[in-house]
């Protein structure tokens, strides 16, 4: 065999060896807790400067579990893997291509300047996991939520986000603000719905007719919690690959999130 095929045949041999250790070193979290399970990609063990953080929380007295992995797993990690296949195609972010998990009760947290939190309707923090949060928050951290509706959640999600940061207002995002202009603009924004919702032939659900973006800004008005009230961005990730999820509503969301994590990293 002449050298130049050698060489060649050993180098796709030491990729796919690289791949296979790669596979072998990730461990996926929480894996007896999956909502909806995806296939581990072969360079999940991949270091790269972006991970996308999932926050793994207790439920309230207004209960949450009802599913294995709690309502903090809902859509997971079918929704945060297409999530990052799209972040890499429309970026150039180098991003892990699987998420992390983020116990509440580790100090983990401050490793990840990123964080996503589902159905946080449902959420609720002891004194000391609120306490955690409220420093990686201050410390420059950020947190997205989404995935609640209607009057019933609000008040539920309120009522743990007092105990994290009890001195700061919730705020109406305005279309000028940074974080809506940061890649895209994005002044028209659609009601992203769940998918459910959608084949259902309405937006909405639980009484959330109306799309809210809210948020909570720091001292120095850095924006450190960005709200997605009455919506399901999560559900437009994880379904943006069925064909009868309408392309439109999967494409915002994409973009929605892509300028909160852009906007995270360079505020």
């Amino acid at each position: 065999m002449p050298f130049s095929r050698r060489f060649a045949a050993a180098v796709a041999l030491l990729l796919l060896a690289t791949a296979l250790y790669a596979q072998r070193r990730y461990r996926p979290q929480f894996d007896d807790e999956e909502d909806n399970p995806a296939p581990t990609p072969a360079d999940a063990a991949e270091k790269t400067e972006y991970v996308f953080g999932r926050l793994r929380y207790g439920a309230g007295t207004r209960g949450g579990y009802y599913r294995r992995g709690g309502s903090w797993a809902t859509d997971y990690p079918k929704a945060d893997r297409q999530l990052l296949q799209g972040i890499r195609r429309l970026s150039r972010l180098h991003t892990r291509s699987v998420e992390q998990v983020v116990d509440i009760d580790s100090d983990d947290i401050y490793k990840y300047p990123w964080i996503y939190a589902v159905e946080v309707g449902y959420w609720d923090f002891t004194e000391d996991q609120a306490a955690r949060l409220r420093d990686y928050l201050n410390r420059g951290g950020f947190l997205m939520v989404d995935d609640f509706h209607g009057p019933y959640e609000w008040e539920a999600f309120v009522a743990g986000l007092t105990k994290v940061l009890p001195d700061k207002p919730i705020m109406e995002l305005q279309n000028s603000d940074q974080i809506f202009h940061v890649l895209y603009d994005l002044d028209d924004r659609p009601q992203i719905p769940g998918v459910y919702t959608v084949f259902s032939g309405q937006t909405f659900e639980k009484g959330g007719i109306d799309p809210k973006w809210r948020g909570v800004y720091d001292d120095k008005g850095r924006l450190m919690v960005a709200i997605c009230h009455n919506m399901d961005l999560g559900d437009a990730w994880e379904w943006a690959d069925h064909p009868n999820y309408p392309e439109r509503y999967a494409s915002a969301a994409y973009r929605i999130t892509l300028n909160y994590i852009i906007y995270s990293m360079s505020h």
